[in-house]
């Protein structure tokens, strides 16, 4: 995993896109690789948070079409989806971190075009710098998003707004994407900012933060009857969880808890 690396420290993950002299830019064995790093991620039931972000000047500037378009049979292999989840690499590469049940956190600077937006797209959260550029860059080459990016901007802007940067591929900066829905909080300094909201979030019950993630991502768009029954069924494993435990009784004693592993 040469151009994807990861670490861990006081159960904060940081995977960096490392391929600065390219900006970034994915390739096939980037896009393996992060779907190796997430789905290894969603394994280690000690995680608390994952910051995303990208070496050098930008956080991604999209797929290096020279060295995927090189490679016939690996694109090919790369577009099969798989059937137990629905996705193909190219899918897989970002969505795979919407399935990790922790709070996952981009932090956006320079380019953060076609992939490299829809890698950020699947993202919880996304603090970026306000010159940060993006666009749904695919238009410009004549395709669409294929990297589940029409599915994250559904959730994210209206549809009009959707179609609109799809079919324009305008390039716009981090303020107007923040305007759009689709940054989070602007920061001169996004990777310390993404840094200071995972501690933020470790300090919360990982079982209430995969139980909260697993709602929203599972019923944003569901009838009201599934999402109040999935409000059942989590809320009541969760009122029998150790963490919830703890987490009541820090806040009786006004003091700082100490969480398990996750239960799920």
């Amino acid at each position: 995993m040469s151009n994807v690396t990861r670490t861990v420290s006081d159960g904060i993950a940081h995977v960096r896109l490392d391929r600065p002299d390219k900006l970034n830019a994915l390739t096939l064995d980037i896009l393996e690789d992060l779907v190796a790093v997430a789905h290894e991620l969603r394994r280690d039931k000690d995680l608390r948070a994952v910051v995303v972000s990208g070496e050098g000047d930008a956080f991604c500037a999209g797929l290096d079409f020279a060295s995927v378009l090189s490679s016939p049979a690996g694109i090919a292999k790369a577009f099969v989806p798989r059937p137990w989840r629905g996705t193909n690499t190219f899918q897989e590469a970002p969505w795979a971190f919407r399935r990790i049940p922790v709070p996952v956190i981009a932090a956006v600077h320079g380019h953060c075009l076609g992939g490299g937006l829809q890698i950020a797209l699947a993202a919880d959260f996304r603090i970026a710098t306000p010159d940060s550029r993006w666009s749904v860059l695919e238009g410009k080459w004549g395709l669409i998003p294929d990297m589940s990016g029409i599915q994250a901007l559904s959730e994210l802007v209206g549809i009009d707004q959707a179609k609109l940067l799809t079919m324009t591929a305008e390039v716009f900066d981090g303020s107007r994407a923040a305007e759009l829905g689709l940054v989070t909080r602007l920061e001169a300094d996004p990777l310390a900012g993404a840094m200071r909201l995972a501690e933020e979030l470790a300090g919360k019950s990982p079982d209430a933060l995969a139980a909260a993630k697993r709602l929203f991502n599972g019923t944003w768009h569901a009838p009201a009857r599934r999402t109040f029954s999935r409000e059942r069924i989590e809320q009541a494993i969760l009122l029998a969880a150790r963490n919830t435990k703890v987490a009541r009784q820090a806040a009786f004693k006004k003091s700082e808890p100490v969480y398990g592993p996750r239960v799920r």
